[in-house]
């Protein structure tokens, strides 16, 4: 039985009545149309219309040709929200043509590419967001309706988390109905916090359930009278929320993690191959933050320090310097065990098609060259000065969005792992900064006003 066929029937079990054609734009921002379920042959073969030019990123215009959405049957998900409703990832096709503007149609070119070369990228991503309340004046407040999560240190407490039990209980129990195997949740370290485990997948279908992830928090928070929200900084004196991307990448054929090397003489379970992957990773990070820090606020959390000014808690557990290390969160990249790296300056807001893509693309630049990271960092990298690391030849990330874009201009390797859609990300990154820079901010008008 085909793929479709066997769609088909589970729609009937599932007793789906309307279908969620769904792509991302190029901030990772989830696009649908709804259509009956009697139109599932259709969607398939020549998909929903969308017209490009009201879409950011699509490299079209109001002249444009429509784009079609074809839906993945593979991608299949029911919203346990809405019972009968279901969700498909699907991909542009633009006059019968896959387009290449579609970070779901990019990242999908840059996997069959890899593939071609043997290999696969397997990752689990670990979304972190914040439940918040929106003010009379406009502003927004950590959710907290019994008033108790207050705590300068709030992480795992369970008073804290306890108002937002049955909410996680909720996400929890619709998302392993799903087959995700959500493993773990917590309150994380600032008010308001909260962070999701679900387990790993290919590259693809974790971007999926990434960008389902968004769209059911969302939902589910309105049932609780809060606002979900994946900004990375919304409050400048709390943590900042990351996606954290755990990755190996594994044999295509035997499915075999290639990362793993238990006689590692660096006695961090990696294997020569890990090695060259990070070495591309790390030669390429300054480009690679554009795509996976890809709005200013992004860098409002990839600080230098410890974070006693940015974050209540005393860390911003976000790395700032371009490095790898053993099991050790001031690192960009923590070897969590065997086999098993985790890039922890990675954004909520990244938009998990185009950063999964272009971390591959450097990674496997590192493979083909043959890149040396050098010696893992074992250090506290949180308590010492910009001046001290950099006299070991560590390198500070970006430290704010145009820094990044500068750094994507220069870097050929990570603008392959975009395609097409290089040059119009790397144009909209430019004029999103320029836009901001010339605000007035409150801080400003404090500050000044009267000098």
């Amino acid at each position: 039985m085909t793929i479709r066929e066997q769609i088909r029937h589970r729609l009937q079990e599932d007793q789906i009545d309307f279908l969620l054609v769904q792509f991302v734009d190029i901030h990772g921002t989830a696009k649908t149309k709804m259509v009956p379920v009697s139109e599932y042959d259709n969607m398939i073969d020549s998909g929903a219309g969308f017209a490009g030019g009201a879409v950011w990123g699509t490299g079209q215009g109001p002249h444009s040709h429509d784009m079609m959405a074809r839906i993945d049957p593979s991608s299949y998900t029911p919203l346990p929200w809405m019972k009968n409703t279901a969700r498909f990832a699907g991909n542009i096709y633009v006059d019968d043509v896959p387009h290449p503007y579609c970070p779901r149609t990019n990242l999908i070119r840059v996997l069959e590419a890899c593939k071609n070369e043997g290999y696969i990228f397997n990752v689990g991503m670990e979304p972190e967001f914040f439940l918040v309340s929106k003010n009379c004046d406009g502003s927004i407040s950590p959710w907290n309706p019994d008033g108790v999560d207050t705590f300068a240190k709030p992480c795992y407490d369970y008073r804290s988390m306890a108002p937002a039990a049955e909410f996680l209980q909720e996400l929890t129990t619709g998302l392993n109905s799903l087959g995700w195997h959500v493993y773990q949740c917590d309150h994380e370290d600032a008010n308001g916090q909260y962070e999701v485990n679900f387990d790993y997948s290919d590259a693809l279908t974790t971007s999926d359930r990434v960008t389902f992830f968004k769209m059911m928090t969302g939902q589910l928070a309105k049932k609780y009278g809060a606002i979900a929200t994946h900004m990375p900084k919304p409050f400048s004196d709390q943590t900042g929320s990351g996606l954290h991307a755990h990755f190996h990448v594994a044999d295509a054929k035997s499915g075999e993690n290639v990362f793993t090397d238990h006689k590692d003489k660096r006695k961090l379970g990696l294997s020569t191959f890990a090695y060259h992957f990070l070495g591309g990773v790390l030669a390429h990070a300054g480009a690679i933050a554009a795509v996976t820090s890809p709005t200013v606020n992004c860098y409002k959390r990839l600080q230098i320090g410890s974070g006693l000014y940015s974050s209540r808690s005393g860390f911003t557990w976000t790395p700032a310097f371009i490095s790898y290390g053993d099991n050790n969160r001031t690192q960009m990249i923590r070897t969590a065990g065997p086999g098993h790296c985790e890039d922890r300056t990675v954004s909520a807001l990244c938009n998990p098609y185009l950063g999964l893509a272009v971390y591959l693309t450097a990674g496997m630049d590192g493979v083909r060259r043959k890149l040396d990271p050098g010696e893992p960092n074992l250090g506290n990298l949180y308590s010492r000065s910009l001046a001290e690391i950099e006299k070991e030849g560590i390198k500070l990330l970006p430290q704010t969005l145009i820094e990044a874009v500068a750094a994507l201009k220069d870097d050929e390797v990570v603008q392959q792992g975009l395609g097409a859609i290089a040059d119009v990300f790397i144009d909209l990154k430019t004029k999103e900064w320029e836009t901001f820079h010339k605000q007035i901010t409150p801080w400003e008008v404090r500050e000044y006003l009267t000098l």
